[in-house]
């Protein structure tokens, strides 16, 4: 087992986003992990590393990404580099040394843009939420455009990305698949203000910190999905992998919340009440409602199912940070 990762995490982000910690604990506690602190850009690195390892290669898992809407306004060049050409770096080195492993893209929901603020939603007390006469009101499937548009530049570097992955299932013939997350969480999530809200949001909860909420009147839905759910569908597809494919992966209607009831379930599983306060402006190419459906998924992968809801999630998430 073999783990890429040069901790950019923390220049993006600060030391609290730092994957060090994590880093640390995979080599104290699996035996046949090796780390390679390499950066996903340097295009020869990449592929000398693919080279040494060959056919050996099963899987890999792509995570390494530049994840924040804001973060990338910043830094344009730097967004697009990690976010696609490092991609591209990753498919064709294992595309040159091992193109029967299957090639796993934690993609996102994000490569739609602002398209799901169209939905036709109505204002409840504590959420937007969909007309129960929507075809998306289960979720928003695969069959949603990617185009006509605002993605902000992360959005469309990791647009570019998913493409690529897709390209190269379908055009090589690898066993490729694009999951197109929600928000993606767990007890080891290492989330701050611009990346990660749940676990920062319990992070704020319980600590006593300050937190932001950005537009929507705080109101805006999201889903929410376990780092264990996540994995567990990447090895089902791993055992009957497909070419090309794309899923929309989250919590579903199964786990969902907005920033209002976020916020009422951290202060109720940690006793305390969280310092917020209201930002008026949301954040270009943020959704307002967002529920993905995974029918799709559960579909092709029929065995998969949810271990945990948006409740779970946070109990565990408190548990980790207290």
């Amino acid at each position: 087992m073999v783990g890429i990762d040069n901790d950019l995490r923390a220049r993006f982000f600060g030391p609290e986003a730092s994957t060090e910690g994590t880093r640390r604990r995979l080599e104290r506690e699996l035996r046949n992990y090796r780390h390679e602190a390499i950066d996903i850009r340097d295009q020869a690195a990449v592929n000398a590393l693919f080279r040494r390892l060959g056919s050996a290669v099963r899987v890999v898992v792509h995570t390494a990404a530049q994840p924040s809407h804001d973060w990338a306004a910043r830094e344009p060049l730097t967004d697009f580099e990690v976010n696609a050409l490092g991609t591209l770096h990753v498919l064709e080195a294992a595309r040159q040394h091992c193109p029967e492993a299957v090639f796993i893209f934690t993609s996102t929901n994000k490569v739609y843009g602002d398209a799901p603020n169209r939905l036709p939603l109505v204002e409840l007390d504590t959420r937007w939420e969909i007309q129960p006469d929507h075809p998306f009101h289960r979720g928003i499937d695969e069959s949603l455009s990617i185009d006509q548009s605002k993605h902000s530049l992360f959005g469309a570097s990791k647009v570019a990305a998913d493409i690529l992955v897709q390209e190269y299932g379908r055009y090589f013939g690898m066993k490729t698949a694009c999951f197109r997350g929600g928000c993606l969480t767990g007890p080891a999530h290492a989330g701050t203000e611009l990346h990660g809200f749940l676990a920062y949001l319990m992070k704020c909860t319980a600590a006593g910190r300050p937190y932001r909420v950005f537009g929507y009147k705080g109101k805006q839905v999201r889903d929410n999905i376990h780092s264990y759910d996540l994995v567990s569908a990447f090895w089902e597809f791993f055992q009957a992998p497909r070419c090309g494919e794309v899923y929309n992966i989250g919590g579903s209607r199964h786990s969902h919340c907005s920033m209002l009831e976020a916020i009422a379930l951290c202060e109720e599983l940690s006793g305390r009440k969280l310092d917020w306060s209201y930002v008026e402006e949301n954040r270009i190419g943020d959704h307002i409602w967002w529920v993905s459906d995974v029918t799709r998924f559960q579909t092709h992968y029929p065995n998969w199912k949810y271990r945990y809801d948006i409740r779970g999630i946070l109990r565990e998430i408190y548990e980790a940070v207290r």
